[in-house]
């Protein structure tokens, strides 16, 4: 079965106080549903078109399981903290078998 990965880049960063209030309220609902932080940072070297933004990467058992962990009341509960607090690309892709 395919792993499935949470990638998200931070284009724009509003607001602190709600990323550090999402983020106290996203680990464990993350972690509750069976994502692994892989990465988390600012450093971040870009090419092609790419631009260096803080990136987040969450590797799940399955895709099921992350587009799931997405949608769980817990995480809910952490993007409504978050608010317009940021501007990001948030996706969930699926691993290769």
């Amino acid at each position: 079965m395919a792993k499935g990965y949470w990638v998200s880049v931070y284009r724009t960063i509003t607001d602190p106080e709600r990323v550090a209030a999402y983020d106290e309220l996203a680990r464990p609902a993350v972690r509750a549903a069976g994502g692994r932080l892989l990465s988390r940072g600012s450093r971040v070297v870009a090419h092609d078109a790419g631009i260096a933004e803080r990136t987040v990467l969450i590797e799940f058992d399955s895709f099921e399981q992350a587009v799931a962990a997405r949608a769980s009341a817990a995480y809910q509960e952490a993007l409504a903290v978050l608010g317009d607090g940021v501007e990001r690309d948030f996706r969930i892709v699926a691993g290769l078998d």
